[in-house]
């Protein structure tokens, strides 16, 4: 049967209004482009401590099988992130600090945000070995807390820091010189920046204000002062606790999830430590302590998804059973992982909150001269 012209430019018109139509349908539906379509790319920049997050390769092929995305995403500290011109300028479709003060910080450096959100969460801990936290119960700085892990009166612990107490005044006698807690550098990470922000809420009595810094500065400067070299990055501070061990690094400030991150990556050689190293790496939970947000901030439009794709169900609970991270509410998943069972404190519930982002911006360029 012969067909008309008109009726062959009706189909051709009906089939062009088809493919434009799904091809908006699955623009806006990544869930349902990740099968079918081509996978978008996305670039920006991330936190250190969720490298072994973005580069696990469940995260990465759910992200791309289901939402339809593919993250190119670098590392560098999430403070400098916010600031540095040097990586603002290579254009990141999206940022991924590791808290929610700095996203004012990326807004005050001139960065045009389309969206913000929590991802997850995940507590400022310290991190110390077993010996080393005994000594401290014994000298009244901390308390056991049922398993390998403790809780630490952090304002007494600075108090005795400030003062230039020696290890065996606050209980571990085999240690050399001034007691001292290691942190990342604040200008340029947030583990150090946030620590910053409760030592000097901590030693003022309150959330500290523009107002009452300059009463406590000189003290919190005293604490960074004792800390000698600052990695650049919590995974690497991380990194360097683990290798060089009790002796080297005695106390250093970090993430709750990052012990147990490196625990799962590998629970054989877990056992052997606990069974054969002369000591064992543990959490010290401060009291107060910190909620660390893990806010995606995404600086082009197209990044937005990458919002809804993270916070689904199914990325969180794999953030929560590879990696340890808590859900936006500070909840726990539902992963019922004796590895993690044994080291993570359900409920904490002795959070301060973190100081605005003029006091400290104050305060970090106080650090910083």
């Amino acid at each position: 049967m012969a067909i008309s012209r008109r009726a062959l430019g009706i189909g051709l018109l009906a089939t062009s209004a088809a493919a434009t139509g799904g091809y908006v349908y699955l623009n806006q539906h990544p869930e349902i482009a990740g099968p079918l379509g081509k996978a978008k790319q996305l670039f920006g920049f991330a936190g250190g401590e969720k490298e072994g997050f973005i580069n696990n390769s469940r995260v990465r092929g759910l992200l791309e099988r289901r939402f339809g995305l593919v993250l190119d995403a670098r590392r560098a500290g999430s403070v400098e992130m916010v600031r540095e011109r040097a990586l603002l300028d290579q254009k990141p479709q999206f940022l991924w600090p590791s808290s929610s003060v700095l996203v004012e910080v990326a807004r005050q450096s001139g960065v045009k945000i389309s969206r913000d959100q929590v991802i997850f969460n995940s507590p400022i801990v310290l991190y110390s070995w077993d010996r080393i936290a005994d000594g401290l119960v014994k000298a009244g700085f901390a308390e056991p807390a049922g398993g390998p892990r403790y809780t630490v009166d952090l304002l007494k612990l600075l108090k005795a820091i400030i003062a230039g107490d020696g290890w065996a005044q606050i209980g571990v006698a085999d240690l050399f010189g001034r007691a001292r807690i290691v942190s990342t550098d604040p200008n340029r990470s947030n583990s150090g920046f946030m620590f910053a922000g409760l030592a000097a809420s901590l030693l003022s009595g309150d959330v500290i204000g523009l107002d009452t810094l300059p009463r406590i500065d000189g003290d919190v400067g005293t604490v960074f002062k004792r800390m000698g070299f600052k990695p650049p990055s919590s995974g690497k501070l991380f990194d360097d606790y683990i290798a060089g061990g009790a002796g080297a690094q005695p106390l250093i400030v970090g993430y709750e999830n990052q012990l147990v991150e490196w625990v799962l990556q590998d629970p054989d050689r877990w056992k052997r430590v606990e069974a054969n190293a002369p000591a064992k790496p543990v959490i010290m939970y401060p009291r107060p302590t910190v909620f660390s947000a893990h806010p995606l901030i995404s600086v082009e439009r197209g990044a937005d998804e990458l919002i809804d794709a993270l916070t689904s169900e199914a990325v969180l609970e794999l953030a929560w059973e590879d990696h340890g991270f808590r859900g936006p509410l500070g909840t726990i998943g539902k992963a019922k992982n004796p590895l993690l069972e044994a080291r993570l404190i359900d409920r904490i519930d002795a959070v301060l909150p973190m100081p605005d982002a003029p006091v400290m911006m104050a305060l970090l360029d106080h650090l910083a001269a």
